[in-house]
């Protein structure tokens, strides 16, 4: 089967060669060499990407990971199809259709037309989902997923989602409802968002524009923190909940805070295909998306607004 795929020597990949704004150090390179796979990994002829903030990050330096060099590709999400498979790989073979995220992603990320990734970071793609659809999720679901978990959200619980229309708020709003069995969710948008927080399930959509959501009288079990406002969130907790953000903060985070770093696993996505396959968990990808591969740079600049509804999403890649 292998012998269907001519897999080139070379390749287009948007490359970063200095650290810096996203719009003055990323290019369009037509001819950089495909990666070369490890034992443990596939190449994946990627069909859709999708960017994330932490993106953003590492193209002007803020990130570093360890092992980083430079030039590098950008980009963690990714759907597309195994054209070549590790000597090591178990499960995986040529012609899946994957979708995950590149956790590890030091030198060579998504935005290329070929990928080389780890088994263990790959899941079959639900049927239900287009490409672009699943390469939206894979990120944001595992924070969602993996934050509520830590948090101890369960069934009859309340909760409270900082940022109910981003990325991972969108998708802690179903799952808190369609996987934890949430009695209660609130969560905070714009004015023009809440009728989205509402579609996805929140039973209280708190335009933050209007309202200061730590004086409500109501508390919650959990507070998921997705944009940065800890103490706030401290006021709003009932004794005894917890408060999980995914925003890095500068200083010791109050009790019962904790900072909440996702990691790359097939194990979730697998776990939540059920929910997707049925729509009851759905992506929820912002109306200017998708981007074409050439406007890279546009889907970037529009990412940096903050004013994204869920995800950015690249596609179709070439």
């Amino acid at each position: 089967m292998a012998a269907n795929f001519v897999i080139p020597t070379k390749m287009k990949a948007w490359v970063y060669r200095e650290h810096g704004d996203v719009a003055n150090v990323l290019g369009l390179d037509p001819e950089l060499k495909v990666p070369e796979l490890q034992e443990g990994q596939v190449l994946v002829k990627v069909l859709a990407a999708a960017l994330n903030p932490i993106d953003t990050a590492r193209v002007k330096g803020v990130i570093k990971l360890p092992g980083f060099s430079l030039p590098a590709v950008p980009g963690y999400d990714l759907a597309g199809v195994v054209v070549k498979v590790g000597r090591e790989v178990k499960e995986l073979k040529v012609g899946d259709e994957v979708y995950g995220f590149m956790f590890h992603a030091k030198k060579d990320g998504t935005l290329a037309e070929y990928a080389a990734v780890e088994e263990s970071f790959l899941a079959l793609k639900p049927k239900k989902l287009r490409f672009g659809e699943a390469a939206s999720l894979p990120l944001v679901i595992q924070t969602a997923y993996g934050g509520l978990e830590r948090a101890g959200l369960s069934h009859g619980k309340s909760l409270l989602v900082l940022g109910g229309a981003g990325g991972v708020g969108t998708l802690i709003i179903q799952l808190a409802k369609e996987v934890f069995g949430a009695s209660r969710v609130a969560a905070t948008s714009s004015t023009g968002k809440l009728e989205l927080l509402k579609s996805l399930g929140a039973d209280l959509a708190i335009d933050y524009t209007k309202v200061n959501f730590e004086d409500l009288p109501e508390k919650f079990d959990v507070v998921y923190d997705t944009v940065g406002e800890i103490e706030r969130a401290a006021k709003a907790v009932k004794p005894g909940g917890s408060i999980v953000t995914i925003v890095k903060q500068n200083k010791t985070l109050p009790p019962p805070a904790f900072f909440f770093a996702v990691t790359s696993n097939r194990s979730t996505l697998e776990k939540l295909k059920p929910f997707l396959e049925s729509g009851k968990v759905k992506p929820v990808i912002d109306p200017k998306s998708p981007f074409p591969f050439s406007q890279a740079i546009e889907a970037f600049s529009y990412l940096q607004t903050r004013r994204a509804t869920g995800k950015l999403v690249i596609h179709p890649v070439p």
